[in-house]
């Protein structure tokens, strides 16, 4: 896929408890390319709201996992980079608002935003890929994007106060070892996916190594909570 989305992740009939949202964000997902050049301060996006529900509820919000469709064109001649349509089976995409699983065009232009609403968004070349462009998504240098977006979900994300507390079990707010080697137990029993015996060790080393941050042995309520909820 290109960069301007988020990595595809399989379909799952329960994503809120899915291994991918809960256990990799852990990990520390990659953002995908970003502007280099410019000052985001300078330009705007521009947010065009084409269809909004009568119940608008709830709003999106930075830290929230939502399931959208899009299609990006580029705004000097109208050409279409990107449709989420044509990816993944034409199953609408997952991601988590606000950290940078996109790029910041599309982080900003989807806040406030509400299942059923649809709009159309123009971002500058500082909120996207700037001076260098983006060639493998056909993305030339200095591009103006424009997308096309239908949101049909927002959930609790990953790093939710409700996920937290799922994996601490003692309620100390700090996540042990223990607790997130059986956590990781149970969402692979969960996952049903077969893997390596050496894969639940090199999981949970990779967790405490992006995340335990003053090396005490536990990933406290603020190391893990990177979305600053002000219930932990």
């Amino acid at each position: 896929a290109a960069g301007t989305v988020p990595r595809r992740r399989p379909p799952r009939s329960d994503m809120g408890r899915g291994l991918s949202l809960l256990l990799l964000p852990l990990a520390l997902l990659s953002a995908p390319a970003r502007a280099e050049g410019g000052t985001a301060g300078a330009e705007e996006v521009q947010i065009e709201v084409l269809h909004l529900p009568e119940a608008c509820s709830p709003k999106s919000k930075k830290g929230d996992l939502l399931n959208a469709h899009y299609d990006g064109f580029l705004a000097s001649d109208g050409s279409k980079f990107y449709c989420s349509r044509t990816q993944n089976e034409g199953h609408p995409k997952w991601f988590v608002l606000g950290v940078g699983q996109v790029i910041k065009g599309l982080d900003i232009a989807m806040m406030n935003m509400c299942p059923g609403e649809k709009r159309k968004v123009t971002i500058p070349p500082s909120l996207a890929y700037g001076q260098q462009g983006y060639a493998q998504g056909k993305i030339p240098p200095n591009a103006t994007l424009i997308f096309e977006i239908e949101l049909y979900a927002v959930n609790k994300g990953p790093r939710s106060v409700e996920a937290f507390n799922q994996i601490d079990k003692d309620g100390d707010k700090k996540l042990s070892e223990l607790e997130i080697s059986q956590y990781l137990k149970e969402e692979f029993a969960r996952d049903g996916k077969k893997r390596h015996p050496s894969a639940h060790d090199e999981i949970l080393a990779d967790i405490f190594k992006k995340n335990d941050n003053d090396g005490d042995g536990f990933i406290s309520a603020k190391e893990y909570n990177v979305y600053h909820h002000d219930e932990l």
